[in-house]
């Protein structure tokens, strides 16, 4: 077996020739584009629901729907992708994607708005894992792939912070509508030019898709980001809640079993065995649950407890993106000279202890300073974790399956976007007062990284 916490014993020479960066690019792109579109709308959509007519209830469905359809149909889409071709389904979603961007910013009525956004959501759950597929095969396993993968994560968590920003820029001097018209350019462009660069990549015996699994999983993953939704705006003990996340806990219960059953499984029980498959999706869920949320905890306090109006709370978070990016562009060196399982853990480690700097913020300006500084050392080490965990639950795995592989990491950070603010809003109100409730939420957020990385470090290590 090849060790998980030392580096391949020889690997192939770093160096990218000329259509290996092309291809670089145009996934680099729509990834990143990707990556924009999921925060893009949050600043407008107040603005959207007084030019619309949303009621005060309906508008957080702009959200919930996008997130619905993303998560939900990952793990789908990647098998597809894997049975109908990579490039075939990355350019059908390009395609959706620029459709429904389109008819999103041309949207007169909320029902128009919504189903532009569910078929924005759907694009998203075709196009990010066939295209992180299609970078994986094309990269081989080591320098090449682990650079490529470095350069996807800073470029996909600086889309997050760029839709932010982008969202109340385009906001404030056009209008809201840009925040959908800005997609279409960039889909058209990947789609013109992807088809000379990127190569097909499906096996030659094509099976057929696993339905039951496919039903199940897919149902599953919906009613569970429906009940994680409901949670933030309902509370935990409500039965908005309580319903989908009993539906969603016995469908996905019931998947591994469907699954045995299946000649041509959706996802074999041979990967959800692989050390690297489960423990490095664990580490990524937090990754991404955990730093997501630190976002939504620090736009409160820089809001509701600083006073900062939200484009100044936005803008504070270019540090974090600059971080971020650092990150990414760092990773693949300490990959190469370490491990993925090692990056995961100082990843981690580096990450939580940034967060619990936090802690020493307090409700005057003067602490401003520290902000900026453990988000921009938080984000270096969620990068590196979160590079470590595309590298661990990629590995090791067949071409034929980089699909489902892909599939599998897209749903889960999908997954952990979704889950963590309900979760740390629903700690923040266990506190008498909102800077009492932020501090706990951090010191929980800080403590959950700490235990992935503890995690990473005990279950991937040598055997």
């Amino acid at each position: 077996m090849v060790a998980l916490d030392a580096p391949p014993a020889a690997a192939p020479a770093a160096r990218m020739d000329g259509r290996m960066r092309l291809v670089l690019v145009v996934l680099l792109v729509a990834q990143f584009m990707l990556a924009v579109d999921f925060s893009i709308l949050n600043v407008a959509l107040p603005v959207i629901g007084e030019g619309l007519g949303f009621s005060l209830g309906g508008l957080q469905w702009i959200a919930t729907a996008f997130a619905l359809a993303a998560a939900g149909f990952t793990l789908l889409f990647g098998r597809l992708a894997d049975l109908l071709g990579r490039r075939r389904v990355f350019l059908g979603g390009m395609a959706v994607l620029g459709a429904a961007s389109l008819a999103g910013g041309l949207a007169t009525t909320p029902e128009l708005l919504m189903a532009a956004r569910v078929a924005q959501g759907l694009a998203t759950a075709a196009v990010t894992p066939a295209g992180l597929s299609l970078l994986t095969s094309a990269f081989p396993e080591g320098p090449l792939r682990d650079k490529a993968l470095g350069l996807n994560g800073a470029l996909m968590s600086a889309g997050f912070t760029t839709g932010a920003v982008l969202g109340g820029v385009l906001t404030d001097l056009l209008s809201w509508r840009w925040a959908f018209f800005i997609n279409v350019p960039v889909a058209l462009a990947v789609l013109l030019v992807a088809p000379a660069v990127i190569e097909e990549s499906r096996p030659a015996a094509r099976p057929r898709l696993d339905v039951p699994g496919a039903v199940t999983v897919t149902g599953g993953l919906l009613a569970l980001v429906l009940g994680l939704t409901a949670a933030g705006e309902h509370g935990w003990a409500a039965p908005a809640t309580l319903v989908p996340l009993a539906a969603a806990a016995a469908l996905l219960t019931a998947f591994p079993f469907v699954e045995r059953r299946s000649p041509e499984p959706l996802v074999p029980l041979r990967i959800l065995r692989r050390r690297t498959v489960v423990w490095g999706n664990l580490a990524g869920l937090a990754a991404f649950a955990t730093e997501t949320s630190l976002v939504f905890l620090m736009t409160l306090h820089l809001q509701d407890v600083l006073g900062f109006s939200p484009l100044a709370a936005g803008l504070s978070f270019g540090v974090l993106g600059a971080g971020t990016v650092l990150g990414g562009l760092l990773a693949p060196r300490f990959l190469g000279r370490f491990s993925p399982r090692a990056a995961l853990v100082a990843g981690g480690a580096l990450q939580a202890a940034a967060t619990l700097a936090l802690l020493g913020i307090g409700d005057e300006r003067s602490t401003y300073g520290l902000l900026l500084a453990a988000t921009f050392a938080g984000g270096v080490g969620n990068m590196l974790a979160i590079v470590g965990f595309m590298v661990t639950a990629t590995s090791g795995l067949p071409d034929s399956e980089q699909g489902m592989a892909t599939g599998i990491a897209t749903m889960t950070q999908q997954i952990g976007i979704t889950l963590g603010t309900p979760v740390m809003s629903a700690v923040v109100v266990t506190a008498a007062t909102l800077p009492g409730g932020i501090a706990r939420a951090v010191a929980v957020n800080a403590v959950l990284v700490l235990l992935a990385a503890l995690a990473s470090a005990v279950f991937l290590r040598k055997r």
